[in-house]
């Protein structure tokens, strides 16, 4: 395969795949229990759910790291198993695409606030997030998504470290906005104009955004993030807010629904689209369709 930043920049648009969490709650996680440890005890499951998105047509599949990063890893007692749950992780992934797609890995926040407000440090999140992706380089990946940001401050160490660790595989940073009446900004007040500069002048590779309340929200989180940049983009929405029945999670963006839209989100020229919570295999497929005929 061609690097994924020469497919970038021959502009084409990669598919991505869809959520982890969601489908590993299909297969028996239980609210409450760690995501990541299934790398260790059970590493079938996100094998099995990397080969579906392939199968499916993502040509970019996720590692089982989101909450890997020792920090996140602690709130379980787990953060002394940081390097064997990340190594498993991309091995999983391996083992399900070989070399017939690009492995991402993934960074989520580490759940914790930074000081003053919090109590948290930036050299403590730096260095966290440096021996998460220590492990996760050693096994060899080729892109480092570093997602769900609502913390400017946490994405740009997050850049930080990945440029220190990982020199030579493309990052891409994403943050996730909500209409306010201010604008789209995140949970943290940032909009999608200070976010794009931050991630810019930190030196990521790709920008973006992901999860928020669905397809037709990233349509216009998009535009705007055109409006501001010719940067390339990354944009993952997820298939809109869940409404509970019994003991599961419906999302209201069916795959045809996610579809329909892909022709509007694909007007602001992204270079890679995926799916966050609530996206499937079936998600993925129809919006690849999609893309191929676009």
């Amino acid at each position: 395969m061609k690097k994924l930043m020469d497919c970038i920049r021959d502009g084409e648009t990669l598919m991505a795949d869809g959520a982890m969490g969601t489908q590993l709650f299909e297969r028996g996680l239980r609210i409450g229990d760690c995501p990541e440890i299934v790398n260790l005890e059970h590493p079938e499951l996100p094998e099995e759910i990397a080969r579906r998105y392939f199968e499916a047509g993502a040509q970019i599949v996720q590692t089982n790291t989101f909450g890997a990063s020792p920090l996140r890893l602690a709130q379980f007692g787990l953060d002394d198993k940081t390097e064997e749950i990340n190594a498993a992780a991309v091995k999983a992934a391996r083992r399900a695409v070989g070399n017939g797609a690009y492995i991402s890995a993934s960074v989520g926040p580490c759940g914790r606030t930074l000081k003053p407000v919090g109590d948290i440090t930036p050299a403590e999140i730096f260095s966290s997030i440096e021996r998460q992706l220590r492990a996760i380089s050693a096994e060899g990946v080729d892109l480092i998504c570093i997602e769900t940001m609502i913390d400017l401050a946490e994405a740009c160490l997050a850049i930080e470290a990945a440029k220190s660790v990982t020199p030579g595989i493309p990052i891409a940073a994403m943050m996730t906005f909500d209409q306010t009446s201010n604008g789209f900004r995140t949970l943290r007040g940032v909009s999608i104009r200070d976010a794009i500069h931050g991630l810019e002048a930190a030196g990521t590779d790709i920008i973006g955004s992901t999860c928020g309340r669905g397809i037709e929200q990233m349509v216009r989180v998009a535009a705007e993030f055109r409006r501001f940049t010719p940067m390339p983009l990354l944009f993952r929405p997820s298939a809109g807010i869940p409404v509970r029945q019994g003991e599961r999670l419906i999302y209201p963006n069916t795959p045809d629904t996610m579809a329909r839209h892909v022709s509007a989100l694909l007007q602001s020229r992204p270079s890679i689209i995926g799916g966050c919570c609530g996206t499937t295999p079936e998600h993925i497929a129809a919006m690849a369709v999609r893309i191929r005929h676009s």
